[in-house]
């Protein structure tokens, strides 16, 4: 399993989260209304604040992308982060890449870049999209 491509994979989920959440997004239990990409970028980051020897770095990555989502070094640390935490224990990398294959094929995911959809509704092949910036929508 190659660390830097579970981290890419992982990055666009994660950005989706902390773009509606802000630097809450570690702190959310619940929110219905919150669409696939969203709840598994929650997911994911819960995932990774478990680990302890990680947490306060991957936590600082996450605000400091949330306080500046158009910054690309922030993002570039935050998936740093991410890599450097799936290179130092197998058994995350392990749970992320289970939870990325659970994951349904048809859920849209956000680029990387600090992409925002918003105000959407998705049903099946449906989608509608209420506001968006600077997205590419696409089906793997």
């Amino acid at each position: 399993m190659n660390v830097a491509d579970l981290a890419n994979q992982v990055t666009p989920y994660v950005v989706a989260a902390i773009g509606a959440y802000g630097g809450a997004v570690l702190a959310k239990t619940q929110d219905l209304a919150a669409d696939e990409s969203v709840n598994l970028g929650r997911r994911l980051l819960r995932r990774f604040v478990k680990r302890e020897e990680s947490r306060d770095r991957i936590e600082f990555a996450v605000q400091d992308l949330a306080d500046e989502p158009e910054d690309e070094d922030a993002l570039a640390a935050l998936r740093g982060q991410l890599k450097r935490a799936l290179a130092a224990d197998p058994e995350l990398a392990g749970d992320v890449a289970r939870l990325l294959r659970a994951a349904s094929a048809s859920t849209p995911v956000v680029n990387s870049g600090g992409q925002v959809v918003a105000g959407s509704s998705i049903s099946g092949d449906n989608v509608q999209i209420g506001s968006a910036r600077d997205v590419n929508l696409h089906r793997r």
